[in-house]
């Protein structure tokens, strides 16, 4: 099975554009109604953001692309 958390490199620039920004972990977190935890969990490398806040926290800091949206007809 492949590795699915962040990579280093990624969490290191996401940490990065939020410096620039001059956004703290946590302002970012409640900005986007997500835990501060969990973020600070993403960009630590601890979580592995398949789903849920773990994965929108990624989504959102840009270490994961957006997923593209399927619509799946029901009968």
């Amino acid at each position: 099975m492949a590795d699915t958390y962040a990579t280093e490199q990624a969490c290191k620039e996401a940490r990065k554009r939020l410096e620039m920004q001059g956004i703290s972990v946590k302002e970012f977190a409640l900005r986007h109604q997500l835990s501060p935890s969990t973020v600070y969990a993403v960009l630590n490398g601890q979580k592995k953001c398949l789903r849920g806040e773990a994965h929108r926290s990624a989504v959102l800091l840009g270490i994961k692309p957006e997923p593209s949206v399927v619509v799946i007809d029901h009968p």
